[in-house]
């Protein structure tokens, strides 16, 4: 989270309650009856205005502890926990449902994809999720920036990310979700005010990790069936690819994607998105469509290097007569470097010869 943001809730988390209300209440009950006797998370729990209504058993989450005080005390039967959005103390499919109201907008851009990928994590397969943050102007891009009294903000200091739509879908699906509906509320004429609502349900897949200041993205081909459901690529003990990540000195944690992305500062994600439990299940439009996904991702987090880990995708989308090293070409701009696949069943490429490629491709195009 934006520690200042978190501050200014912290000082004024009554005040808050006192001015802020409910919006949109029907949502709210469509969202509280699909998930039955289901357990739901109201994750930036704020003062707790929508706790009265999601139902229960609910459990409230908020990075500002004075804002968790306020919401249990107007909910005292809901456990109030403090907690930074993007790493929830939660096991992995915990709650059945997720309501997130304004708060993942507080994240700067870059960070919304890990956050939504630890939404993913906590709910089932099949669980909801309800997000809502603010829209960009018409026609604008994503933008940052913090408040300030002249904006006409009474809690300025804060961060607010205004989200192009269309790119917040793209991010909401890498992270796992399929998206079953995306409204714009609010009054037409404050295009600035209008608010991004959207329903998705949780699929079985393997999320994006990926953040800001990446040295490297690794991409694999697509997710197996056991990666989906464990939420780390590459789980198996069968693949080299932890352990040549290990031996080249990239991976400081074994079979944890969200620490290599922030302590390690390298990212994962896959050409096409859709888990199988062969690779040869996949087509040359989904490889190619992949392709021009992972180039819009690379235009927007701008990694150091992208290491894509398998050349037979790398030869069914881009070029048939590719070989393993730094392709010609970049992609969004970004250079980047073909691996051998580390599958144990690859076994004309060794241990080391993967952790040389590793460590060639961290090192960047000489």
């Amino acid at each position: 989270m934006h520690r200042p943001t978190v501050d200014v809730y912290e000082a004024d988390a009554t005040g808050y309650a006192a001015r802020r209300g409910v919006q949109r209440e029907q949502r709210v009950a469509a969202f509280a009856s699909a998930l039955g006797d289901g357990l739901r998370l109201d994750l930036g729990c704020g003062p707790g205005h929508y706790l009265a209504l999601l139902g229960r058993p609910a459990v409230a989450v908020d990075a500002a502890a004075a804002m968790v005080r306020v919401a249990r005390a107007a909910a005292g039967d809901v456990p109030g926990v403090r907690a930074d959005l993007a790493d929830l103390p939660f096991g992995r499919a915990a709650f059945d449902g997720v309501w997130a109201s304004k708060a993942h907008q507080h994240l700067p851009a870059a960070e919304l994809p890990l956050a939504l990928a630890d939404v993913h994590r906590v709910l089932r397969v099949g669980g909801r999720f309800d997000l809502t943050v603010f829209a960009a102007g018409p026609g604008s891009p994503t933008v940052e920036e913090v408040s300030t009294v002249e904006s006409g903000d009474d809690l300025p200091g804060r961060l607010f990310t205004w989200w192009d739509p269309d790119q917040l879908r793209l991010v909401v699906e890498a992270a796992g979700f399929e998206v079953a509906s995306l409204e714009l509320v609010g009054a037409p004429h404050q295009a600035r005010n209008l608010r991004i609502e959207i329903t998705a349900l949780a699929r079985r897949a393997l999320p994006d990790h990926v953040g800001p200041g990446m040295r490297l993205l690794c991409c694999g081909l697509n997710p197996s069936l056991h990666a989906a459901d464990a939420g780390v690529g590459y789980v198996t003990g069968s693949n080299r690819f932890w352990r040549a990540m290990a031996q080249a000195g990239l991976a400081t944690w074994d079979r944890d994607p969200r620490h290599l992305a922030r302590v390690d500062r390298i990212g994962m994600t896959d050409l096409v998105k859709r888990p199988t439990a062969r690779a040869d299940e996949l087509s040359t439009g989904e490889y190619r469509e992949g392709v021009e996904r992972l180039a819009e991702l690379c235009r927007w987090l701008r990694p150091g290097a992208v290491a894509v880990v398998g050349l037979a995708g790398w030869r069914a989308a881009v070029d048939r007569r590719a070989a393993v090293g730094w392709q010609p070409d970049p992609l969004g701009g970004v250079p980047v470097y073909v691996l051998p696949s580390t599958s144990g069943l690859n076994a004309g490429t060794s241990l080391d010869d993967l952790v040389a490629h590793l460590r060639a491709a961290a090192a960047g195009p000489t």
